[in-house]
């Protein structure tokens, strides 16, 4: 599934953040275990770095999962 997060005129969020944000993590403890346990990707390369900046054209992969982030007001 592919889906798009948008960083309304934010210069980046949060791996974590962003994880409980789109749901794919229901909470903050939750992403942040996913994160250390290797099943988050960056840009399709294993991301361990729970507070990592993610900007606009980072694609974050969770199993079947693409968030592709945008943002609309630059």
């Amino acid at each position: 599934m592919k889906q798009h997060f948008d960083l309304a005129g934010h210069p980046y969020v949060a791996l974590c953040d962003l994880l409980k944000l789109t749901g794919l993590a229901e909470s903050g403890g939750r992403a942040k275990q996913m994160i250390a346990e290797g099943l988050v990707q960056r840009n399709q390369q294993p991301e361990t770095r729970k507070t990592a900046k993610i900007i606009v054209g980072d694609c974050i992969g969770v199993d079947n999962t693409e968030i592709y982030v945008i943002n609309t007001q630059v």
